[in-house]
């Protein structure tokens, strides 16, 4: 029952001081339940809502692949076309991208390689030591998650294509989706009712105003509104059966042992091997008991977000948090409203100053089967 789902939510809370978190569950491609916990400001004792602005972070990326996915349905792009094709002059006689001048291989970037984050760019150029763009290796060769590819993309998309990535953002999924409170950029509606970030310490930070448009994570939502757009997503509306096919395809195999550092030399092809962990468009994909899963993260210090879907039951789970805690308790909960799916935690979360996650105490406890335990709460 539901009261089960509030009682294991809040004990894991508790469990690790997580101030505020929102959970939406997503059945049959329609959300079956959008609900907050705790606060949005501590010392506020403002409460979390459902319409609370929450910051997306890298969630962003998936509702801009799926934007981009729209354009290669209409030709306006496409996936595997240099984009030297599509801006009027070379990459690195942009000033942004000047310290590409000596290196050719800017024009092996396709929109493919820029979604698929085998580019060869660290995730930010300010990584490097001495904050200058570069290749780390020849682009389409390994994956890397790269935010820099990303904002490329867009910068080909606005500077090349004369489109505004914010309006296309708006006018192509949040108003398709009625996503009334979402945003690339901080909208001053959003100052009454929003929540602000807490670190691994508890010590808050404001709520970042941004305003820029940024593909790699500038976009506020709510649960409630990124919930709209996941269903959405599963149930296939606004893109053509294949690019949405495409989105979920495996495009080139993961066998790095961590997500972070990007350019980890370790390798765990192990991982590939046991669950085909590999790089979507915009998201990442595995072989879970149940089928083939697809998920993004979205976090940074005092952030932590986690979209997941089964595209062949159109299941859906949205976890989004003000604390970067949260990922000590998002394994146990996942297993808890969904059974063990699989997913590779040790790879998506590298951060040996976090306490370790919690057992997934209770899990097993309900009357229901292979994954199943939203389902059967929600009709008992």
């Amino acid at each position: 029952m539901p009261s089960q789902i509030d009682a294991e939510v809040g004990r894991l809370m508790k469990a690790r001081q997580v101030p505020g978190l929102a959970v939406a569950l997503i059945e049959n491609g329609h959300p079956v339940l959008v609900k907050t916990y705790g606060l949005a400001n501590v010392d506020k004792k403002q409460p979390l809502q459902n319409d609370t602005i929450l910051y997306a972070a890298s969630l962003t990326k998936l509702a801009f692949a799926y934007m981009v996915m729209q354009l290669v349905d209409e030709h306006v792009i496409d996936l595997d076309t240099s984009i030297a094709k599509y801006l009027p002059k070379p990459l690195p006689e942009y000033e942004k991208y000047a310290d590409l001048a000596n290196d050719a291989r800017w024009k092996k970037l396709t929109p493919r390689i820029l979604l698929d984050h085998t580019t060869g760019f660290q995730n930010f150029r300010f990584i490097n030591p001495d904050g200058k763009l570069d290749f780390k290796f020849d682009p389409g060769t390994r994956y890397a998650y790269s935010g820099e590819g990303i904002n490329l993309l867009q910068f080909v998309l606005e500077t090349g294509l004369e489109l505004d990535v914010g309006q296309e953002m708006q006018r192509r999924v949040f108003d398709r989706f009625g996503m009334k409170r979402t945003s690339m950029t901080w909208r001053e509606d959003f100052a009454s009712n929003h929540a602000d970030g807490y670190d691994e310490h508890g010590k808050s930070e404001p709520h970042d105003r941004r305003e820029s448009v940024r593909a790699a994570g500038s976009m506020d939502t709510t649960i409630e509104d990124y919930a709209k757009f996941l269903a959405g997503f599963l149930r296939g509306e606004g893109l053509s059966a294949k690019a949405r096919a495409e989105m979920l395809q495996p495009q080139i195999a993961i066998r790095s042992a961590h997500q972070f550092p990007t350019l980890e030399p370790a390798e765990n092809p192990a991982a590939d091997a046991r669950i085909g962990l590999s790089a979507g468009l915009g998201c990442v994909l595995f072989r879970g008991p149940f089928g083939p899963v697809f998920y993004k993260g979205g976090h940074n210090e005092w952030t932590d977000n986690i979209a997941l879907g089964i595209p062949a039951k159109k299941r859906g789970l949205l976890l989004m948090s003000n604390s970067i805690l949260a990922e000590t308790i998002y394994p146990a909960l996942v297993t808890f409203l969904w059974g063990e799916i699989g997913l590779p935690w040790s790879w998506e979360y590298n951060a040996p100053e976090l306490p370790p996650p919690l057992s997934m105490a209770g899990v097993g406890e309900m009357p229901c089967n292979e994954g199943e335990i939203v389902r059967c709460l929600l009709t008992l």
